[in-house]
């Protein structure tokens, strides 16, 4: 019982997981984050690979899982202080594109409240037919909604920690108990067994005795 509540929980875990993972991935590839487009994607891998585990009864596979929620959780960690400009880190970098464009979170311009405006280059001869965007109005600020995301991640990750390291105990004990009683008999077993023998060993000799 303990087992079924265990696994039927990972489970929705793991589906939370996989709609929250495809969700950020989404407007990560509309801000054009290289970065978190990867380790999203890496995250869905897993996460599927824990669910079939759990539900095929691979407690292997669950350790897979357990392994990636912690790297993930660290890696959510980074973000968080990578928003939040904790240690040294600048949001305005180029980090999560890695160096590539000069994009920045899809959240920046499109955040609730936000009012976009595209102002005119003010000199003549430029490449560019928009070199700067006007944002204003915003409710919550493009960094607080990253860092929001990331703290759910960390959240979702930590329960399925905990619920992945539960039903991997249960499965171990539970192969335990089943490779114990299929290798070692019990003692009544075991007695039945022994005076079988000894009244087969009776009869066989009764037999030669009166032929």
């Amino acid at each position: 019982m303990g087992c079924c509540t265990g696994r039927c929980s990972l489970i929705c875990l793991c589906a939370l997981q996989l709609v929250s993972a495809l969700e950020r991935q989404i407007f990560d590839f509309l801000g054009f984050q290289w970065a978190p487009i990867l380790g999203n994607f890496l995250h869905i891998i897993v996460v599927i690979l824990g669910l079939f585990g759990t539900i095929q009864y691979r407690p292997r596979y669950i350790m897979v899982y357990t392994v990636w929620t912690a790297l993930w959780v660290t890696w959510n960690v980074f973000i968080i202080c990578f928003y939040l400009e904790v240690g040294g880190l600048s949001k305005d970098t180029d980090l999560m594109t890695f160096n590539i464009s000069v994009h920045r979170s899809w959240w920046r311009e499109h955040g609730p409240g936000c009012v976009r405006r595209v102002l005119p280059p003010s000199a003549h001869g430029m490449m560019d037919d928009y070199t700067y965007v006007s944002v204003t109005g915003c409710i919550v600020d493009f960094q607080y909604l990253e860092v929001i995301h990331s703290a759910v991640q960390i959240l979702l990750s930590l329960v399925g920690f905990v619920y992945a390291c539960y039903v991997i105990s249960i499965s171990m004990e539970e192969e335990d108990t089943w490779c114990t009683s299929n290798m070692v008999p019990a003692p009544a077993q075991l007695l039945e067994r022994t005076q079988e023998a000894f009244t087969h060993d009776g009869r066989q000799s009764g037999r030669r005795h009166i032929t």
